[in-house]
């Protein structure tokens, strides 16, 4: 799952690199305000893919002393602070830079041409020829992120693609998804208003469309907080408590459960935590010959001439404690086993055993012996 996000990052960081250098020199020689804003959003992205990297190499990191759990959580705090800290400096940046350019909109000079390798090039063919390598390069990006997030959406069985957008579990996917999302609109804002400035020599629609580039950032820095500030604050899995709860209601050994929870650590790692009731009439199937078994084991360490009547209990005592013991455990693996199946992101299951629930239908023997006994409601 991280190698997907970890690919469509590396991605996004080497063409939105190439991309900045292209659209500021296109903003410095044209003038444009639209296409400056661009060039400072293609930056943005760019830190900000870095920083999804740096969060994902930090991320991997396995448990350790001081991270019991490992260090899954510095993935979304790495993405927080890309999140709020370089796409609001894109948008203020964005902003101060569209003030400016209106409050000088009479002072100006926009050049004619540009002189490149000898020839005169207009502006306009200047800035349509970088945004049309910015729209390529980018949509592709894109494509690569669209076909990572598609392919996660299917596997979970989803078929909307915005409600999950909204609950997917890796904000680096969605991050570079919606970066990339806005780096296409924002070319496509770009190119309107520069085209609409040449038609109708007014650089005012230049300027307005550099706002709206602005106030995506800024959109896009508030929504990818909030999604990131979720998984800082121990959400809940509710879906790996709905598979526990349904593995719960169909073993007979267990009577009721309390107290279910559950924390995400990151995308790939659940922790859950319950409080269940084991029925006694199913714990006690076979528990004579469990009994039994560990009796004679421990008594054949003995000498038979050392076999006091204090020794046979102390045997009888132990061989209990152990035989219960044993059967409580192969429960609590057997629930692990089977939610680290169908939940594989559950790594740590803690079940505590509250007690042991009233026999419920003492009057039937055959019930007892097979433990097929209707649950308490």
């Amino acid at each position: 799952m991280a190698q997907g996000s970890k690919k469509a990052v590396l991605y996004a960081i080497c063409v939105n690199a190439m991309i900045t250098v292209l659209k500021g020199i296109a903003a410095m020689v044209t003038h444009s305000a639209a296409m400056m804003n661009e060039a400072v959003h293609s930056l943005m992205d760019t830190l900000n893919q870095i920083f999804l990297l740096i969060g994902l190499q930090r991320g991997a990191q396995p448990a350790d002393r001081q991270y019991a759990f490992g260090h899954g959580q510095k993935k979304y705090l790495w993405n927080l602070w890309s999140a709020i800290g370089l796409f609001s400096i894109g948008c203020g940046l964005g902003l101060a830079h569209a003030w400016h350019a209106w409050h000088n909109l009479g002072h100006i000079e926009r050049p004619e041409a540009v002189a490149i390798l000898g020839f005169d090039v207009a502006p306009i063919w200047i800035s349509g020829v970088v945004l049309l390598i910015a729209f390529v390069l980018e949509g592709y990006v894109l494509m690569v992120a669209g076909k990572e997030f598609l392919s996660r959406m299917r596997a979970e069985g989803k078929r909307n693609p915005f409600k999950y957008l909204v609950s997917a579990d890796d904000p680096t996917l969605i991050a570079v998804l919606l970066e990339d999302s806005i780096a296409v609109t924002g070319v496509i804002l770009a190119a309107t208003g520069i085209g609409l400035t040449q038609s109708t020599g007014n650089p005012a629609w230049d300027i307005g469309f550099s706002v709206l580039i602005a106030l995506m950032l800024g959109l896009t820095a508030i929504f990818l907080g909030m999604i990131n500030m979720r998984y800082l604050t121990n959400i809940r899995d509710i879906k790996a408590e709905q598979i526990f709860q349904d593995i719960l209601n169909n073993r007979r050994e267990i009577e009721r459960y309390h107290d279910l929870r559950s924390a995400i650590v990151d995308d790939t790692h659940t922790v859950v935590v319950a409080e269940i009731e084991v029925r006694e009439e199913v714990l006690m199937r076979k528990m004579r010959e469990r009994i039994a078994t560990h009796e004679l084991e421990l008594l054949e360490r003995v000498p038979e001439h050392r076999r006091t009547e204090a020794v046979v209990e102390y045997a009888e005592t132990r061989a209990t404690i152990q035989a219960t013991l044993e059967a409580t455990e192969q429960l609590i693996d057997s629930l692990e086993a089977e939610l680290k199946q169908r939940c594989p992101r559950v790594f740590h299951l803690t079940i505590e055993v509250e007690g042991i629930a009233e026999p419920s239908q003492l009057d039937d023997p055959h019930a007892i012996e097979t433990g097929n006994l209707p649950k308490d409601t």
